[in-house]
């Protein structure tokens, strides 16, 4: 099993026009497990022309493209899965729903939350949030010790995900999270996207060199 920590590269909250080609430049900067688009209460319509514009651009590079709070939609436009949250309907159903294609599931905080997760047969689980964000109001403080505990204790990767970057993210790999999810410290990289995407990634070779 491959055990390097990869990026999970989120969308902005909002896509201006020529994003298509800002995120083609990300993902061929560097290692980029998969991108999460993320658009929060926007119009179903503008949702699907979103993934229209961005899922071959991700699937064109051998990148999963899953889309946030819909499993249907995901099905109905071709994503490879979904991601959901707490309040994102039922777990299990979307499973079924989703069949091979991947189900990532939000579990803040919660040991719990990460087990019935595990339960329902998700693909990865989503812990958070490490660090303070802007992307979205942080409600839930997570720890290292979270991602140290599942870990050791389960084969399901985990997603560490809020606030994170080139300069706070090694805990976090040291810590054993297989994924972090990353939003500004790509997108509002000073240097453009792939400085960004090229910057995380130094520090988690760096990272993993002290952990081995």
């Amino acid at each position: 099993m491959d055990t390097r920590c990869r990026l999970y590269l989120i969308t902005p909250p909002v896509l201006e026009p020529g994003f298509p080609d800002r995120l083609a430049r990300a993902l061929d900067a560097g290692d980029v497990a998969c991108v999460q688009l993320r658009l929060k209460d926007a119009p179903r319509d503008a949702i699907r022309r979103a993934v229209d514009a961005l899922r071959p651009v991700a699937q064109s590079r051998d990148v999963a493209f899953l889309l946030n709070d819909d499993a249907a939609m995901a099905v109905e436009t071709g994503c490879d899965g979904a991601h959901l949250g707490q309040g994102d309907g039922d777990h299990a159903a979307a499973r079924r729903l989703l069949g091979e294609r991947t189900l990532g599931i939000t579990c803040h905080a919660s040991r719990h939350l990460a087990m019935e997760a595990g339960e329902v047969g998700a693909d990865y689980v989503a812990f958070g949030a490490f660090f303070p964000t802007a992307t979205k109001e942080t409600v839930h403080a997570a720890g290292t010790d979270l991602l140290e505990w599942w870990s050791e204790m389960m084969e399901i990767p985990s997603v560490a995900i809020g606030g994170i970057t080139a300069a706070n993210c090694g805990p976090l790999v040291r810590a054993g999270a297989e994924f972090l999810a990353v939003v500004g410290a790509v997108w509002n990289h000073p240097e453009g996207e792939a400085a960004g995407i090229r910057t995380l990634e130094a520090a988690i070779r760096e990272a993993s060199a002290d952990a081995a």
